[in-house]
């Protein structure tokens, strides 16, 4: 019997590298039982996004009402929120139900370049979500974007963003450095309190990359309630996803940017 119940608040990726699939993937390699609360459709392969259908607010409030009145959630991973409406609607539930362990993936642009957030939910997801995250998990252009600024080209940047972030309101942050060059993808955890801890991992050379940022972060919400602290949490997350990228070519899912490798422990 799986202990904890994890749930994906989040976009469906029908070609199953990225959303909610990549989060039901993630979930169960890491022995916990994922459940789900549909943000928005996509029409999407490894080649891009053609087409967006947002779930309306009032529905995406329905299904969180329905799902928590009933199950006990150990922990929540927020990815795809594509409106303002629906991303105000979460942080309403998020006070609500006293949800713990709410790990949010700031998901503004696909890898394809296509953009899964209105412009107009950026203030609604800075303003209303993030100061009711236990952990915020945006790349290098999300952050810039959360900031209205350039991307960081350093670590010295990075970690001066990560800390910027952090006035925000919430808890901590991680800052994932993989848009940075170099032969080690390096990310920041601040907190505020502790000294920054760094993560690094040597580059894998695929173009399989898909979903790399719902996997972690629905890996890093996975392991919350099993590990003794955010740190050791990431640092496994963190190890997982860069085996799971170091066997993506073995799965064929399409002529583009393919998905990671969620099962390569069993496969």
């Amino acid at each position: 019997m799986s202990a904890y119940n994890v749930v994906s608040i989040a976009g469906s990726d029908p070609s199953g590298g990225a959303g909610i699939q990549a989060d039901l993937k993630s979930f169960s390699a890491h022995g916990v039982f994922g459940m789900t609360v549909v943000t928005a459709l996509t029409a999407q392969s490894t080649r891009g996004v053609t087409g967006v259908h947002g779930v309306p607010a009032s529905f995406v409030t329905e299904q969180m009402d329905t799902l928590f009145t009933d199950a006990t959630v150990h922990a929540v991973k927020v990815g795809m929120l594509s409106t303002s409406e629906v991303t105000e609607a979460v942080a309403a539930a998020v006070d609500r139900y006293g949800l713990a362990n709410v790990v949010v993936d700031p998901v503004m642009v696909a890898k394809s370049g296509d953009r899964l957030l209105e412009s107009s939910a950026i203030e609604a997801l800075r303003t209303e979500l993030l100061p009711r995250a236990d952990l915020v998990t945006p790349n290098l252009p999300e952050a810039a974007d959360l900031l209205g600024e350039a991307e960081a080209t350093s670590l010295e940047q990075m970690l001066d963003q990560a800390e910027r972030l952090l006035e925000l309101g919430p808890r901590r942050v991680l800052l994932k450095g993989g848009h940075l060059p170099g032969e080690e993808s390096v990310d920041l955890l601040v907190d505020g309190v502790s000294e920054p801890v760094e993560f690094r991992a040597p580059r894998v050379d695929t173009r399989n990359t898909h979903g790399t940022g719902c996997t972690l972060s629905s890996s890093i919400a996975a392991l919350l309630p099993q590990r003794p602290d955010t740190a050791t949490a990431v640092a496994d997350a963190k190890a997982y996803l860069t085996e799971a990228l170091r066997r993506a070519d073995e799965i064929d899912a399409g002529g583009g940017q393919g998905p990671v490798h969620h099962f390569h422990l069993w496969w």
